[in-house]
């Protein structure tokens, strides 16, 4: 570690389970990048539905992970670690965290590390790891949506549903997308979408069912609830419906009869706890198959508002009102 960096740094602290009011600036000691790791100076940090879900007490962070919120960063690295990899002092990256990202300083595994795509600022980069990761984890490794498959996003204009959007667009597939109003269906169909489908006024499982003929081969859920049922309807033979969160409930009654009869496959998965090695495996598909895409114009981050880091309260107001299309970010002053 330099010599010329503080003992303490400014971060975001939960001060209790509650609404966003819980969340305060707090004064903290620097973190020391372990083995393995590097120490990044933040630039920016995304907010995610899981910073929201650990404000409230529901998303605990795993052993050994900060409990400063805020899972993904992106800056220039100011010290290393034992054993950093390929990545040098001064280098600018942006990075998937366990936790940690609300503040000054983060340390990150250095195979969580992604080089900034060219053309790219680092508030856009901030907005990448979190979104692209979990896309990644659930929709290909998961999901195995391949070039020429239909693919159906709930929460299409989510910053999950903005990058699924244009993923599985730029990888090939026939894309379909739910969003709760007009405006945010039609930034679904200008982001890549065939047909964005106002859920509050549309059958999803009809409409991509009369375009498809079938069915979509995958669906990336975030909603599950009454949705359960209406996913199996909506899958093709062969289907594959994968979860990664409940926000319409954890439970269901559901008929299990199309599963045998169309063959389909229902998983789900969290991403957080997992370990570096499976992150790394993850950041190598990113790296080889989608920063080119970025790079070009193809993909690239939606992004609705930025923050101050001390208005990280107001950051997770909006989250919740539902009110944006994309992502969240929190942007901090050098010091």
């Amino acid at each position: 570690m330099t010599g010329t960096l503080p003992e303490t740094m400014t971060a975001i602290e939960i001060k209790a389970p509650g609404g966003p009011e819980v969340l305060v600036t707090a004064n903290r000691p620097l973190p020391k990048p372990g083995a393995g790791e590097v120490l990044i100076e933040v630039a920016a940090a995304g907010v995610n539905r899981p910073d929201v879900l650990q404000r409230l007490g529901g998303y605990p962070p795993p052993p050994g992970a900060s409990d400063i919120p805020g899972l993904e960063i992106a800056g220039r690295i100011v010290a290393l670690g034992e054993n950093p990899g390929d990545l040098k002092l001064g280098g600018e990256v942006t990075a998937l965290v366990t936790g940690g990202g609300y503040a000054e300083y983060c340390a990150a595994p250095a195979a969580q590390c992604l080089a900034i795509p060219k053309g790219l600022s680092l508030t856009e980069a901030a907005a990448l790891p979190e979104t692209f990761f979990t896309v990644w984890s659930n929709v290909f490794d998961r999901g195995r949506l391949q070039a020429g498959e239909s693919f159906l996003v709930h929460g299409g204009s989510s910053g999950i549903g903005t990058t699924a959007i244009q993923v599985a667009k730029a990888m090939g597939a026939r894309v379909f997308a739910t969003a709760g109003t007009a405006e945010k269906c039609r930034a679904c169909e200008e982001l890549g979408a065939e047909r964005a489908i106002d859920y509050r006024q549309e059958d999803f499982a009809a409409i991509v069912k009369e375009a498809t003929g079938a069915g979509v081969d995958v669906i990336l859920d975030m909603v599950g609830g009454d949705y359960i049922q209406r996913n199996l309807k909506a899958l093709a033979p062969d289907g594959r419906l994968c979860f990664i969160a409940f926000l319409g409930g954890v439970k269901a009654e559901v008929d299990f009869l199309p599963i045998m009869l169309k063959r389909l496959t229902v998983t789900g998965s969290t991403l957080r706890a997992r370990d570096v090695a499976f992150k790394s495996a993850i950041a190598e598909n990113l790296r080889e198959n989608i920063w080119p895409s970025i790079e070009t114009g193809t993909i690239k981050p939606v992004i609705h508002e930025t923050f101050p880091l001390a208005q990280a309260a107001a950051a997770h107001r909006l989250m919740e009102s539902s009110g944006h299309i994309g992502k969240i970010v929190l942007t901090v002053e050098a010091g």
